[in-house]
């Protein structure tokens, strides 16, 4: 789980547990087909298509929001300067910016804005209003501040933006595709309150309205039941919103797959690897593994623990997991993690390079390590799902695992307020955690490294492995992709040999539709693309 100020312990993240939404809206389809009705709105079909997801919300301010479902809100009513084609998070490609161009050094990224772009509104989208947008982000001080942390906005010319970092940035490209950094109608955000810096008042207006250039326009926003889009008559892109209106509503998910049979929704996006086993047939399933990586933390702090931070014992609890058994626990479509990077993105290590599960080199490395009879606590957040799975099976299987090195753990959930604060604190003896990615682009897990967030979180200081540190260094200023591949892997075989994180596995993202729903993919920042689904 990621987090600066940040977020995405707001991934486990946020304290916004799944409300079960009764009965079937009126404009859901009974067909599983989307609700037809006339619409001439700019070139949508007049359909409506009803989405059912479990909540990740808090706002449909894009300087503020940083959770996994406001982000797939964000991707449909604000413009991105770069943006990514479908699943492919290898190359980010012009959006609302036509060309980019990033200095040899990784310090400068100039932007070259396309003409004729517009908002809702139909007013033009201006240089003025790109530098307003992301200054907004960077400096309310919200969850997705740290994606501009250091990077000056200025306006070249009219059509033309630079970004500069004090240091080699190679990531910023892949970081502007996030819907936090999409681009608002500087005019209206500041008629309704909004400012560059913490003095903002604008979220309350962007709760009830959008701002932006995007395809979609928001009709209604409640954070803990439903959220509407309609189409925007006057969106500028070439390819038109086929669904007229777009219902996303609030729903755990085992009732997901109950209204997604039936037809009262068109798309579950929550469903784990058995739920999608009973799945009937004439739906749609899109099945990946997931970006996010779920992962041990052993804490290195002596005052945290006196087991947890024996590098003998860590090497005993890495050896002891039963990796399979946590893929079957998972269902079809998870992989084991091999690294902390997730399989999809730059730098992370071939699946062969994952840990195997060795019971007797468990037991030789507890017996080295001269603790006799450890007894640890397992920490981790009893009221969350992660695509549709419980962390409850996890630990127990971890506990029992682990009894057989020799191991006692104990097992203490707790609600994820709690267990969050803990965390966050680096407070927990033996932790059970998952990371998904800010940006897809491997500098996010330099996180992992001693002094950086996570590894706080794990008690494990700067200065605790001064050559792991400083290759991590070396990696956030290298630029091109080979050399940084190499960076990276070398960085995951040291932290699997001799760090306090185990990563385990990554669960499967598991997407149902119905058989009318075309142009699903998943997206391991965004979720899915709403604006690109289509109708047949």
């Amino acid at each position: 789980m990621a987090t600066r100020s940040r977020r995405r312990t707001a991934q486990a993240r946020a304290a916004l547990l799944p409300v079960l939404l009764t009965g079937a809206l009126s404009l859901a389809a009974c067909s599983g087909g989307g609700t037809s009705t006339p619409s001439s709105s700019g070139g949508a079909a007049g359909k409506t298509l009803v989405m059912d997801a479990s909540f990740t919300l808090k706002t449909a301010d894009p300087g503020r929001d940083y959770e996994p479902t406001g982000l797939i809100i964000g991707k449909a009513l604000y413009d991105t300067l770069l943006t990514f084609e479908g699943s492919d998070v290898t190359k980010p490609v012009p959006s609302l910016a036509e060309s980019f161009e990033q200095s040899e050094d990784g310090k400068t990224l100039t932007l070259k804005l396309r003409q004729g772009a517009t908002f809702s509104d139909g007013s033009p989208v201006t240089a003025d209003d790109v530098v307003f947008s992301l200054e907004r982000v960077r400096d309310l001080k919200g969850n997705p501040s740290f994606l501009l942390e250091g990077v000056e906005v200025a306006k070249t010319d009219e059509t033309t933006v630079t970004l500069t970092s004090k240091t080699a940035n190679p990531a910023l490209p892949f970081i502007l595709p996030n819907p936090a950094l999409g681009i608002v109608n500087s005019k209206v955000v500041k008629a309704h309150g909004g400012t560059a810096d913490d003095t903002d008042k604008a979220e309350q207006y962007l709760n009830g309205a959008s701002a932006g250039s995007g395809p979609y326009e928001l009709e209604s926003f409640n954070a803990q039941s439903q959220v509407v889009l309609k189409a925007s008559p006057k969106y500028w892109g070439a390819k038109k919103p086929v669904y007229s209106k777009i219902v996303l509503r609030n729903v755990e998910s085992a009732t997901q797959k109950l209204n997604v049979q039936r037809g009262d929704s068109q798309v579950a996006l929550d469903l784990s690897g058995d739920q999608i086993k009973g799945v009937a047939g004439g739906l749609q399933t899109t099945k990946t593994a997931s970006a996010n990586v779920v992962f041990l933390l052993a804490n290195q702090d002596s005052g945290v623990s006196k087991i947890t931070n024996n590098p003998k014992v860590v090497e005993a609890i890495r050896k002891g997991v039963d990796y399979q058994g946590l893929l079957e626990l998972a269902g079809e479509g998870s992989v084991q993690a091999p690294g902390v990077i997730p399989t999809m993105l730059l730098g992370a290590l071939p699946a062969d390079q994952a840990v195997k599960r060795d019971v007797e080199g468990a037991k030789a490395a507890l017996a080295a390590s001269g603790v006799s009879n450890p007894s640890v606590k397992l920490e981790y957040p009893s009221d969350i799902t992660l695509q549709g799975l419980s962390f409850q099976p996890f630990a127990e299987r971890i506990q029992a695992n682990l009894k057989e090195v020799g191991i006692t753990v104990e097992l203490a959930p707790a609600p994820v307020a709690t267990a969050l604060e803990n965390y966050r604190n680096g407070k927990e003896e033996l932790g059970l955690w998952y990371w998904g990615p800010d940006y897809p682009d491997p500098t996010d897990y330099l996180a992992f490294l001693p002094g950086k967030t996570v590894g706080l979180r794990a008690g494990w200081k700067a200065g605790a492995d001064k050559e792991l540190e400083a290759a991590g260094d070396k990696a956030a200023a290298t630029i091109g992709d080979d050399a940084r591949k190499q960076l990276y892997t070398d960085i995951q075989t040291r932290l699997n040999a001799s760090g306090p994180f185990v990563p385990l596995i990554q669960p499967s993202q598991n997407i149902v539709t119905a058989a009318s729903v075309t142009g699903l993919a998943f997206h391991p920042v965004w979720t899915v693309d709403v604006a690109a689904l289509g109708a047949k």
